[in-house]
């Protein structure tokens, strides 16, 4: 299991696996703040992490806020870099027709931590042949 150190820079709560299965921490609202219908706002975690090197934290969304609010995370998943140091802010979006306060404390995302595979890219003048093709955005039904 490899272990990922992480700060408070703002009074918050720790991030945590809600059970023993769960695939990622929460993450909490460092802010309260409101996010009006169809529009976005960064809102402050109040931590930063130190993620190993090989490994990458991904940002998503929790499916509760977004079944009972309309509240997804915009850049879904958000990418955090093994080399970031800064602090987690998420970006919430407001898909719903109703204004939505988001309270210091709350469950605003998931963090889940994967390993990262790093490839070597080498141009080619064409690419081999498939099926499939170029076929894609719901090309097969």
């Amino acid at each position: 299991m490899a272990t990922v150190k992480f700060i408070k820079l703002k009074p918050t709560l720790t991030p945590k696996y809600q059970t023993k299965h769960a695939s990622g921490v929460d993450l909490h609202s460092a802010q309260q703040i409101l996010i009006k219908p169809g529009d976005f706002q960064m809102v402050e975690t109040g931590i930063a992490v130190a993620i190993p090197k090989g490994f990458e934290g991904q940002v998503r969304p929790r499916s509760g806020l977004a079944a009972k609010s309309g509240i997804g995370v915009l850049n879904s998943p958000g990418t955090i870099d093994a080399d970031y140091r800064g602090e987690i802010k998420v970006i919430l979006f407001n898909f719903s027709k109703k204004p939505f306060k988001v309270k210091k404390g709350d469950r605003i995302a998931q963090l889940v931590f994967s390993k990262v595979t790093r490839v070597a890219l080498k141009e080619h003048k064409c690419l081999s042949k498939t099926t499939r093709g170029a076929g894609g955005f719901g090309h097969t039904g």
